[in-house]
């Protein structure tokens, strides 16, 4: 059983589950549970069907109002928060952090109870530090708080999304290979990807990168840890690229981008040396030439653009759970 020692450690569990074990809040996939993660995956898929078959959705958000507050930048997150919101009915409030009080002093807790006082419903909580959306989710009164990345310490909504991709292509997470590439030490979303890969019962999980941006065994028990990319890659059938986190590094290894891919970087040649079938995953802003050739990036196992649009169902999915009247 693989249990990832996070940075920021919290009974989480018991803050986001309620006494009659329902999801209250999505702050991390640890110790979540295989019932929860199937029946929001399960609920994804749906909507998405619902979607692509052209049906209507339900209103199941009106009278909702979802408030992002995202203290770090975010694309593809923020947007797909945004859009799955929207999508159910919800009134969205992109929080402005620059013209916001917080610039004046005013504490995180009293930005939440102020908004939470203007029948504010959910906020999705993006912060450099880890454990803030936790820290907010026992000082919520009402409303749900949805960890939308914080600090290396976890991205829910994307491990959810990683899995669905994967179930999509493979059927299945039980029995597989799965190697998670790159700068895994200051990851967050490899920690989620962790965490939900075990729950549902991943045959290994290979973590690989420099050695300086690898954590340490004892903090992933059950992984298996290497520095050799071609070992890692052996017989894979799932391969999860990362960037490594410029921002998060106070000293980077200690070669450039060109060696970095040389010895790091997923071509063609080296993606043989997984299984056949295998996917390649990214969870983005993908850095081409670096982590990640362009030809495999775009190449026909690529299912990166699968995951950016399965994050919109996902957190459809996570909304409706937590919001549903």
């Amino acid at each position: 059983m693989i249990n990832l020692q996070p940075t920021f450690r919290e009974p989480m569990s018991a803050i986001q589950i309620d006494e009659h074990g329902r999801l209250r809040h999505l702050l991390t996939l640890e110790n979540l549970g295989r019932a929860h993660i199937d029946a929001l995956l399960d609920r994804a898929a749906a909507l998405r069907a619902t979607v692509r078959a052209g049906s209507a959705l339900p209103p199941l958000l009106a009278g909702r109002t979802v408030v992002n507050l995202f203290f770090e930048p975010s694309t593809r997150t923020r947007t797909s928060f945004e859009l799955a919101a929207r999508r159910l009915g919800a009134l969205v409030v992109n929080f402005d952090i620059g013209s916001s009080s917080t610039s004046k002093g005013e504490s995180l807790e009293d930005t939440l109870a102020t908004l939470e006082a203007m029948d504010s419903d959910a906020f999705v909580v993006r912060h450099k530090e880890n454990g803030t959306p936790a820290r907010l989710a026992a000082h919520a009164r009402r409303a749900a708080i949805l960890n939308a990345g914080d600090g290396n310490h976890a991205h829910p909504t994307q491990g959810l999304l990683d899995l669905l991709t994967i179930r999509d292509r493979k059927g299945r997470i039980d029995g597989l290979k799965v190697a998670i590439c790159g700068d895994v030490k200051h990851s967050r979303v490899a920690r989620s990807d962790i965490h939900g890969l075990a729950a549902l019962d991943a045959a290994e999980i290979r973590l690989c990168g420099p050695a300086a941006l690898l954590p340490a065994q004892e903090d992933v028990p059950g992984c298996r840890i290497t520095s050799d990319f071609d070992a890692a890659l052996d017989a894979a059938d799932v391969v999860i690229m990362l960037r490594i986190q410029k921002e998060r590094i106070e000293h980077l290894p200690g070669f450039d981008e060109a060696e970095y891919f040389a010895r790091y970087g997923l071509t063609r040649a080296r993606l043989a040396r997984a299984r056949p079938d295998a996917v390649v995953m990214h969870p983005g802003p993908i850095n081409r030439g670096i982590e990640i050739a362009p030809d495999v990036a775009d190449g026909t196992q690529s299912v990166i653009l699968d995951q950016v649009a399965n994050g919109i169902f996902v957190r459809m999915a996570v909304l409706a759970e937590l919001l549903q009247r």
